[in-house]
């Protein structure tokens, strides 16, 4: 590789990190034309001793994240296509095996297979032991029940693909300068305009910190607190095996074994060898394991989480120690001290899985490192802070390409795309973080608890039950723990999921709630369903403090919303409107609810907890500079009280007139219910006759109580987030970051109503002419477009992100133009919830055109088992 020697004094974008992140994003950023990039490190390339020098490398692409499956798979094509200083691809096709011991264990390699169908990986399929034994000859079939395989998964080494990655990008204009530790990055007015660096300043006008686990360090100088956590991780590689002498490789004389040796000493020699055959995954015991030639690398998870301090990490000495490598701890090989595995340790694990390790010497062993964010996804995008300041931070080799290439298009035409498609990526966004999470207790611990769970079976519901739980209270917290809420975190908040104090409703709806089984009714309570039905019969009362709101206050506060939204938004004092705000490329980056509550200021209320975040950071970023936007999410507590009775149990505690001559849909006022001041929209998420309620947030708790007593006699309860999105999703109302996203227009997204292209807004022009699915499509492929599905068996209920599919054989579909397409995925369910006042599941999926007709059979793979469902008319009531 060759590089450059000293510090230019300027550059267009300067990346901060030099391992398989910042690689990736100058290689993709350069092949979108730009050439005056700079890429800098603390250590030598392409070896620079950070976590790509030591990382194994393996590749398992599917995860029940699509956006993790989703990088993936692109980063293994981007790996592919590379080639190494020897001539040689950078990336080892071997395929992957993950094993199961249990039986819970291959029900969740049958969820493996359905979410790679869901998100298009290649060829998922279950083995059984002998056939994992026929891939893999030293592993016991005994020992296993069976194994879910993978064959397009595969190794990559991290330092052959950085040397690449960073030759292409070389070759295109990019600057490499190793040797080199960043400092500083200065700012003025709010703009970043150079990088400090220990060998000179570089002027730059943008900057991507791509520094994993050394992120806190430079965050903390700039007074952006990101939680990126880094931990330690065991690896380490046994002697020669005489099984696998026939493998045995000598790389002493591969172009980059000098340069790595220089920097991890004799294990270079094992490193730098890629594996000839399947990597392998035993999550039962929190290990995987891929050979090196002639021995055996093992991984391990299995142990309690070691996070160290990241201000006292270091740098990297090519001399000395590697901030990114620790002493390893022999205690946590030998003995079992994770807290959910306590009979097994590693070390037994191992001898089990593969007899040919048992009493052979670990001849190389480190505790590695990587870096962990609080939902375990990478940590990307424009910090709102500061303009030009990005992020690539905890994002591992397996999805450095993807995500790498969704930063460069989002950096370069503003939205983020893979393969030229849309890629939403909320859950990944730099921005999502509350407060809280900045702290280093936060990050410090749920880090821990990310890496202790990383192999778990983890149910989509789950949520933490210990860790830095009851951090932030709405207002009514305390009646709910009266009430005995049943309380999830959700971005730091305590929310009712159902009330326990509603199980005597059971007894009156019991017989319209169908039992689930044990995976799908796991962290579900019937009392959902009995107080979903009592909203729908009778009266309910939400705490929806958490949802995101936003204040717009300015002189050009009207014009500046007008430009956000895509319907026409002309609205007189006390107006609401539902509308969508668009980014550059016409998907739906929100949908909100916008209330003109004085001539310049503005009401926006949008999706809670942690994408609501994002949808603030955007705001403010398109804002000028004569337009306040303030976050009141918390400055607010927010209620909605709704059903057929809310008008009665309003006019209890207020004089207003709540008719509908006096005040009708889609409007607010203000007013006091007895001494509390409220704004009241009259709108409704369940899609019942209903308020939002709105008061500041000493006067929330008091409010709450005063409408409980009021509905009393007329059936009121309150109501908890399972239920909202029970009544919700059948009524045909979209969640934003489920069903509705940036990867779709709202004209697929069938809110084509909420759009007005005779008004000005953010998108207008990607949306122009693509009023139908089709008319959107590229080269003349259809679009998907949303559909609502029912299961046709109303017993049952399914839970999200499983593959749909045209019907079997025998069953045709309704719809003449919708030809059976044998096994191809059409699509995926975005949200499932049963509809109780449906009486069947509903799920929400898009789908091609010709399928998304109502009327049509679809089916749909669920924990081993096809159901049959029907594309229905919406909304269901």
């Amino acid at each position: 590789m060759q590089t450059t020697d000293s510090v230019p004094d300027r550059a267009g974008t300067v990346i901060v990190g030099a391992g398989i992140v910042g690689c990736n994003v100058a290689y993709q950023l350069t092949k979108l034309g730009r050439d005056d990039v700079v890429v800098v490190d603390q250590g030598p390339m392409p070896t620079t001793g950070g976590s790509s020098t030591h990382a194994p490398g393996i590749m398992f692409q599917t995860a029940e994240p699509k956006e993790l499956s989703q990088f993936a798979d692109y980063s293994r094509r981007v790996y592919s296509d590379l080639e190494g200083a020897d001539g040689q691809q950078a990336y080892n096709e071997t395929g992957g095996i993950e094993v199961a011991r249990s039986e819970e264990r291959m029900d969740f390699l049958q969820r493996r297979v359905e979410h790679a169908k869901a998100w298009g990986i290649d060829d998922p399929e279950i083995l059984s032991p002998a056939e994992v034994e026929e891939k893999l000859p030293l592993v016991d079939k005994e020992e296993i029940l069976g194994g879910y395989y993978s064959p397009t998964d595969g190794q990559v080494s991290g330092v052959v693909a950085c040397d690449a990655l960073a030759r292409e990008a070389m070759e295109r204009g990019a600057e490499f300068v190793p040797h080199t530790r960043t400092e500083d990055v200065e700012v003025e007015g709010g703009e970043i305009t150079a990088v400090v660096t220990e060998n000179g300043t570089i002027e730059a006008d943008e900057v991507v910190l791509a520094t994993n686990i050394w992120a806190r360090q430079l965050g903390e100088k700039l007074g952006v607190h990101l939680p990126v956590t880094p931990v330690e991780h065991q690896y380490t590689m046994t002697e020669s095996l005489d099984e696998l002498s026939e493998a045995a490789v000598d790389v002493t004389d591969h172009p980059l074994f000098e340069n790595y040796e220089n920097v991890s000493g004799e294990k270079a020699k094992r490193l730098l060898v890629g594996p000839d055959r399947p990597i392998l995954r035993d999550q039962d015991n929190a290990m995987y394991f891929r050979t090196h030639g002639d021995a055996y690398g093992i991984g391990s998870y299995n142990h309690d989480p070691i996070v160290p301090d990241p201000q006292e990490l270091g740098g990297n000495d090519p001399d000395g120690e590697q901030g990114s490598v620790h002493e390893f701890t022999d205690y946590h090989m030998d003995n079992a001290t994770h807290p959910d595995r306590p009979d097994k340790a590693p070390r037994q694990a191992s001898n089990e899985l593969l007899p040919a390790t048992e009493g052979k010497e670990l001849e190389f062993k480190y505790n590695g490192m990587f870096a962990e964010s609080p939902n375990g996804l990478p940590v990307l995008g424009p910090v709102q802070e500061y303009d030009g300041l990005w992020t690539a931070l905890a994002t591992w080799v397996t999805h450095a390409g993807g995500a790498a290439r969704a930063l460069a298009t989002w950096m370069e035409d503003g939205v983020p795309k893979l393969d030229g498609e849309p890629m939403d990526v909320a859950h990944c966004d730099v921005n999502r973080f509350d407060d809280h999470e900045g702290s280093w207790d936060f990050a410090r611990d749920i880090g821990a608890e990310e890496y202790r769970i990383v192999y778990n079976i983890m149910h989509p519901k789950w949520v933490w039950t210990e860790t830095q739980r009851d951090i932030r209270r709405t207002p009514m917290y305390h009646s709910h723990k009266e009430l005995d809420a049943e309380l999830w975190a959700e971005a730091g908040w305590e929310e009712p999921q159902w009330f326990e104090s509603n199980a005597d409703l059971l007894a009156e709806y019991g017989d319209r709630i169908p039992d689930r089984d044990e995976w799908t009714g796991k962290y579900w309570s019937p009392i959902e369903g009995a107080e979903a039905l009592n909203v729908r019969e009778n009266a309910g009362l939400h705490d929806m403090t958490s949802f995101n709101k936003m204040e717009v206050v300015g002189a050009d506060a009207g014009e500046f919303i007008q430009h956000l939204c895509t319907n026409d938004m002309d609205l007189g004092v006390g107006d609401v409107k539902y509308t969508l705000m668009c980014n550059e490329a016409g998907g739906v980056r929100a949908d909100i609810t916008v209330t003109r509550t004085d001539e310049n200021r503005y009401l926006l209320l949008t999706t809670g907890r942690e994408v609501g975040n994002n949808h603030v950071a955007w705001v403010r970023e398109h804002s000028p500079d004569d337009v306040v936007v303030n976050d009141v999410t918390s400055s607010l507590a927010a209620m909605v009280c709704t059903g057929p009775n809310a008008r009665k149990i309003l006019s209890e505690v207020t004089d207003v007139d709540l008719s509908d001559d006096a005040f009708p849909f889609f409007t607010s006022q203000e007013f006091f219910v007895k001494n509390v001041p409220v704004t009241a929209l009259r709108v409704s998420y369940a899609g019942e006759l209903g308020w939002e309620l709105y008061t500041p947030s000493e006067y929330g708790e008091r409010l709450w109580e005063l409408l409980l007593d009021a509905g009393e006699e007329y059936g009121l309860r309150p109501y908890g987030n399972g239920a909202l999105n029970a009544l919700r999703i059948e009524k045909g109302f979209r969640l934003w970051g489920a069903d509705l996203h940036t990867e779709h227009t709202p004209y697929e997204a069938g809110l084509g109503w909420a759009v007005d292209l005779d008004t000005d807004f953010i998108g207008k022009d990607a949306l122009a002419g693509a009023e139908t699915p089709a008319a959107a499509a590229d080269g003349g492929e259809p679009r998907h477009e949303v559909a609502c599905l029912t299961l046709d068996d109303t017993e049952e209920t399914i839970l999200p992100h499983r593959p749909v599919f045209a019907p079997g054989e025998g069953r045709s579909p309704s719809n003449s133009a919708a030809e059976p397409h044998d096994d191809d995925t059409l699509g995926y369910v975005h949200s499932a919830e049963y509809g109780y006042s449906v009486g069947a599941c509903v799920a929400y999926t898009y789908l091609p055109p010709e399928f998304a007709e109502p009327g049509t059979d679809v089916e749909i793979l669920y924990e081993g088992d096809r159901y049959e469902a029907t594309v229905r008319e919406e909304p269901l009531i």
